[in-house]
């Protein structure tokens, strides 16, 4: 049944009018009208990204969103570069680095935050 279905990422963060600026211009997002002072959410192609307020957030270690990018994972790396981004860098059993990219054979991953902590991808997948 939840395989026919559409899915949406959600985000939690601190403050939304902190984060609201780094999804919006920073990541490109589109904002949708919302009704909610502590809820945003925003399109991501097909997708929706759901970012909203919580004492929980950035507790998450793990990767909350990826962009699968294909052949635009390298420009997508440079705009968010030229904007400001920081990625990080882990050092992952299988994978080397090619300056901020991760690389593992023909695949290529980048590692950023957001104002929270909350960890975003990119892959060329």
């Amino acid at each position: 049944m939840l395989g026919d279905q559409d899915a949406q990422a959600t985000v939690a963060v601190r403050d939304l009018t902190v984060a609201r600026p780094f999804y919006e211009e920073i990541l490109g997002l589109k904002p949708l009208p919302s009704d909610q002072p502590n809820v945003q959410a925003f399109q991501a192609g097909k997708s929706l990204v759901l970012v909203y307020e919580s004492q929980f957030a950035g507790g998450n270690k793990a990767t909350v969103l990826t962009w699968a990018l294909g052949d635009t994972f390298d420009a997508a790396v440079e705009m968010l570069r030229d904007r400001g981004v920081v990625f990080e860098r882990y050092d992952l059993p299988g994978m080397g680095h090619d300056g901020d990219v991760h690389v593992a054979g023909g695949m290529r991953v980048v590692w950023f935050k957001d104002p929270d902590g909350n960890i975003l991808s990119l892959g060329n997948y």
